[in-house]
């Protein structure tokens, strides 16, 4: 059961229940796979809708490293292996999680709601 006011957040992934968390590590870890970009930079690119796969992939493996302790690794190979679709949504509640708070849903809420090609 994830702890919401550490900011958890639950996931099946590959069949095994997983906890997701962006800790201030996770964060630092971030910042360093997307270059030095800061995690503010990233929220408003993700708010508006403006985030590219990398980022999405980044943002997964920095929630599984933070929840459940895997090796950056191991992390990004799980993150890579998820589809656009339930990456994109993972890394949406994340950010939601962890700076969106009970009246912050607006965070990732563009991106997260965006039409993906096929939808009706």
């Amino acid at each position: 059961m994830p702890n919401t006011h550490r900011g958890e957040i639950a996931a099946d992934l590959e069949g095994s229940a997983r906890t997701l968390c962006l800790t201030l590590g996770a964060l630092a870890e971030l910042e360093e796979a997307l270059g030095g970009e800061d995690v503010f930079a990233l929220m408003k690119r993700f708010g508006e809708g403006h985030i590219r796969a990398r980022d999405v992939a980044c943002i997964v493996a920095a929630g599984l490293q933070g929840g459940e302790g895997m090796r950056h690794e191991e992390a990004r190979a799980l993150a890579s292996s998820l589809s656009l679709r339930e990456a994109a949504g993972l890394a949406a509640q994340l950010l939601t999680a962890a700076f969106g708070g009970e009246g912050g849903q607006e965070t990732a809420r563009p991106f997260a709601q965006a039409p993906f090609p096929g939808d009706p």
